[in-house]
């Protein structure tokens, strides 16, 4: 199982989903106006404000994603 990192910017309320370490990872996924990312039991879960309100746009197991946060 490959590793993964989550970086969120909790200043700039972005999300990025890189392939590995922050080095040399290709980007899987980009998010903006994300107020928070929820920590659930096993996986990250990604929250989107939309004009609805705020929803979850991604999960991620945490068995094999690096999460770091960024201010």
């Amino acid at each position: 199982m490959n590793m993964q990192t989550l970086v969120f910017n909790s200043t700039t309320k972005r999300v990025q989903l890189l392939s590995g370490s922050r080095g040399d990872s290709k980007v899987l996924e980009n998010f903006e106006d994300v107020p928070t990312v929820k920590i659930e039991t096993g996986y990250y879960e990604v929250m989107q404000k939309t004009e609805t309100g705020v929803v979850p746009v991604l999960r991620v197991p945490m068995a094999n994603t690096n999460m770091i946060i960024l201010k």
